[in-house]
């Protein structure tokens, strides 16, 4: 009879069936060293370096995927000459183990993140990183001398869910589906200049003094369409005879704003970013008009972060800081 159902599940006319057709075949789950095995083979594509990967020997690995061969009726691989080939059963059953073996890792990820009293890891752009987060973290350190903080300066939109970072502080619109969400804090957009360009002049009394100066980009509008510009800056202010494009630009804006307070020109600073340099005089702002930022800063955790003590202390701390 077994002889009979190996030739019956071998000749590869089942695409259609399921992992769990898979598994019931024989009424059980087979083992789960064998599955993964298997997994490791069929997404590298050699016996060799799945061997690797589960520090093992090939040979361990080609025991185990001939015991899961047997276990379930069926021919997983090809093996031909320096190379293997996934039959249709290995293409059927390899989705749904990768799947299960990342949603592994996943859990263990979380819960070690869970235990790590001691460690909080942070994602925040390179802006609100530089120029606010920094000035302001020795408080949080003073207050929570045993949690040490570790800062991921980075524009990358990390997976929250999988553990590598405990809170994220965002600047978007707030729509992050599947997390928690806590707005942080809000910008406005005005130009702001080094004291020392304006004493060394041309003057800055209007809008169309800006002719005379240096205009100083960042380039935000590439990552958001939305995002101010010198050129919607200009227009509200019925400036006409200012090149809007003209200037320096760099890639983030925390290095716009550092090329101000050199004296390089005039700088379009967001509040949050500029709010260090505005309160220790490096900078100054210019002009009463200010463009409202549709995008804002916000706090964002996985779900259920915020039960876990280091998180929730900073997530407190943030606030108020952004309150004060």
């Amino acid at each position: 009879m077994k002889l009979a159902l190996q030739h019956r599940y071998t000749n590869e006319s089942f695409s259609g069936l399921s992992l769990e057709n898979l598994i019931s075949m024989n009424g059980h789950l087979p083992p789960l060293s064998a599955l993964r095995a298997f997994e490791a083979t069929a997404r590298l594509n050699s016996f060799g370096r799945a061997a690797a990967e589960l520090n093992v020997t090939p040979a361990a690995i080609s025991h185990q995927i001939h015991a899961l061969e047997e276990d379930l009726g069926v021919r997983l691989f090809h093996r031909l000459n320096r190379t293997i080939e996934l039959t249709a059963s290995a293409r059927v059953l390899l989705p749904g183990l990768s799947d299960a073996f990342a949603g592994i890792h996943a859990s263990v990820r979380r819960l070690r993140a869970h235990n790590d009293t001691g460690t909080l890891t942070v994602t925040a752009s390179p802006s609100i990183a530089a120029k606010w987060l920094v000035l302001r973290l020795h408080r949080f350190q003073e207050r929570h001398p045993e949690i040490d903080v570790r800062i991921s300066a980075n524009d990358d939109v990390v997976d929250l869910t999988r553990g590598d970072f405990d809170i994220a502080i965002r600047y978007g619109t707030g729509r992050y589906p599947g997390l928690a969400v806590e707005l942080l804090m809000q910008n406005e957009v005005f130009p702001a200049c080094s004291p020392r360009l304006l004493e060394a002049g041309p003057p800055l009394r209007t809008p169309e003094d800006l002719a005379h100066h240096a205009l100083i980009h960042d380039q935000a509008v590439d990552r958001d369409p939305l995002a101010p510009t010198w050129a919607m800056w200009l227009k509200a202010a019925g400036v006409t005879t200012v090149p809007a494009s003209a200037g320096l630009t760099f890639s983030v804006g925390y290095m716009a704003l550092d090329a101000a307070i050199a004296g390089h020109g005039v700088a379009l600073a967001y509040s949050t970013i500029a709010s260090g340099d505005l309160a220790a005089g490096r900078l100054v702002r210019l002009f009463s008009l200010a463009l409202p930022d549709l995008f804002a800063y916000y706090i964002v955790t996985a779900p259920g972060a915020l039960e876990r003590p280091k998180v929730r202390a900073f997530r407190d701390w943030l606030r108020q800081e952004a309150d004060a």
